[in-house]
């Protein structure tokens, strides 16, 4: 990673985390390098068939370290045969009745709904061919050595996956067996190496933060002609890698001509001024954060009923919490942080659910991914500015905590949370993930979050956004830009992107720098 301090336009060079931090993060990644490929438990939701039937994956518990993966697959036409052969075969590897030493992982129904397949898929993920789009993925992802279909007709899915970057990982040999007794099996198997996807992934997975850092920061941040929180966050994130003067560059053109403000997604590419101002002093930045948090009140002073343009949406508490509360650390005035406080009552009477998660808005109950990822990390981010001998702090906490916890109840057996928080087979989204595991470690680090407890989940969520990015940027499952949809339909069928995503990059570029105890 590029450590040297700014040239110009800066007066702080990158500064190390507590002991406690960098010691934290250090645990992290060694906890990550003796993970095995893929990460097993006792059974994954792979995805949804057209209809809504769920497609899960049985895997060991307790795979071995090192050894090789076969993953099979049943019930490519819906067959029920076939899906309780392959349970049958995985139930005897589990037992011992297997004399080759590799770990098995088996879907046993893939096409549930009896859609017609596409391999490689075609379409919108996953709102066509969507148990396609959910079968290829995963297995990119999830890298196996060695993929057996049972049956005579796999839609093409074998070859697909032996001739082609899955999911842009890399290639998986694949082939068609008649049946899945061990014996058939074991034969397949024979001669088995590592696939060259199961080779990207262990090489993913081997980064280290830094090392992702820099790889990112060559694909993300460089540019800031939209004000919103999607170049701001890899802009802040460069910051923290030392490249003040650089985003310095991008940001000074606004000093002249103050931007307009027309959302919410505005407010929060403030960001990016709040952290000049505070790194380099220039008095510009401020004013033009000023600018922004007195949009909460009114022509005489008073405070608003909430700050503007939210729009009943939960992504306000990160567009505007954090930009109050800096703007309140920044001038010392104690207005802008009891207006942050005053802004999450609000919003909370809006958005937050009986059960602990958030609605996206009041228009649907759906506990969208990013709409819980934005009040998990924009309160982390909030409270992080806010002083705590402030009257609302402790029950901001509080809030957080209990964000926090409810969360973790549906953190997957991959480290990632879902499209729908709390729908069985929704896809794993990237960015939510990067956003809920950054609010987590800055809560650890803060005192906020019990160490012991949510290390963990961090180093969980940390080994899926490595498997799931790539060296040049792209991502696997980045929901679309999502504003506030009216049923849970609408959220289940966002577009996931399969590629480069500034959102994605900005997000996972904070959470790598958080890792790596940059400040």
């Amino acid at each position: 990673m590029r450590m040297s301090s700014p040239t110009s336009g800066g007066r702080r060079a990158p500064r190390r985390a507590s002991r406690f931090t960098a010691a934290l993060a250090a645990s992290l990644v060694v906890a990550i390098a003796g993970l095995p490929l893929p990460s097993h438990a006792q059974g994954w939701d792979v995805g949804l068939g057209q209809t809504g039937s769920l497609i899960r994956a049985l895997g060991s518990a307790n795979p071995s370290a090192g050894t090789p993966t076969v993953v099979l697959v049943g019930g490519m036409d819906g067959d029920p045969a076939s899906a309780a052969e392959v349970t049958r075969a995985f139930e005897a590897h589990e037992a011992g009745e297997f004399g080759r030493n590799f770990d098995l992982v088996a879907i046993p129904m893939a096409n549930p709904d009896r859609s017609t397949l596409m391999c490689p898929p075609t379409g919108v993920a996953y709102r066509e061919h969507s148990e396609s789009h959910a079968l290829w993925r995963w297995l990119g992802v999830h890298a196996p050595d060695l993929v057996l279909v049972v049956g005579a007709d796999d839609h093409g899915l074998a070859a697909a996956l032996s001739d082609q970057p899955v999911a842009d990982v890399g290639a998986i040999p694949a082939r068609n067996i008649s049946n899945a007794t061990p014996a058939t099996i074991e034969a397949a198997a024979s001669g088995m190496t590592r696939s060259e996807a199961a080779t990207e992934v262990l090489r993913r997975r081997a980064r280290t933060p830094e090392q992702l850092a820099d790889e990112l920061a060559g694909t993300y941040g460089h540019d800031f002609d939209q004000l919103t929180y999607l170049p701001g966050m890899a802009l802040i994130a460069r910051m923290r890698m030392g490249a003040v003067a650089d985003v310095g560059g991008l940001a000074a053109p606004y000093l002249n001509t103050p931007p307009d403000i027309r959302s919410s997604l505005n407010i929060a590419g403030h960001l990016v001024f709040a952290e000049l101002a505070e790194r380099t002093g220039e008095s510009g930045y401020l004013d033009l954060v000023r600018r922004a948090a007195d949009l909460a009140f009114d022509e005489t002073g008073a405070m608003r009923e909430a700050m503007p343009l939210h729009g009943e949406m939960r992504d306000a508490f990160f567009m505007s919490g954090p930009l109050l509360a800096r703007a309140g650390r920044l001038t010392g005035e104690r207005r802008y942080f009891d207006m942050a406080a005053r802004h999450v009552a609000f919003m909370n009477t809006l958005v937050l659910r009986p059960d602990g998660l958030y609605r996206h808005s009041p228009l649907a109950e759906a506990a969208w991914s990013r709409g819980n990822a934005f009040p998990a990390l924009g309160m982390a981010l909030m409270l992080s500015a806010f002083p705590a001998d402030h009257p609302a702090f402790a029950e901001l906490v509080a809030g957080f905590r209990q964000h926090l916890t409810t969360l973790s109840s549906f953190q997957d057996a991959d480290g990632m949370w879902h499209e729908v928080v709390d729908h069985a087979g929704s896809y794993a989204e990237f960015s939510s993930t990067a956003m809920i595991g950054t609010a987590m470690l800055i809560g650890i680090r803060a005192g906020w979050l019990d160490a012991s407890e949510y290390a963990p989940r961090v180093t969980r969520a940390w080994v899926g956004v490595l498997a799931r990015t790539g060296s040049d940027g792209t991502f696997v499952d980045v929901c679309e830009s999502t504003n506030k949809q009216d049923s849970l339909e609408a959220y289940l069928n966002r577009m996931a992107i399969l590629g480069p995503d500034p959102r994605a990059g900005g997000m996972v570029l904070m959470f790598a720098t958080e890792m790596a105890g940059l400040e």
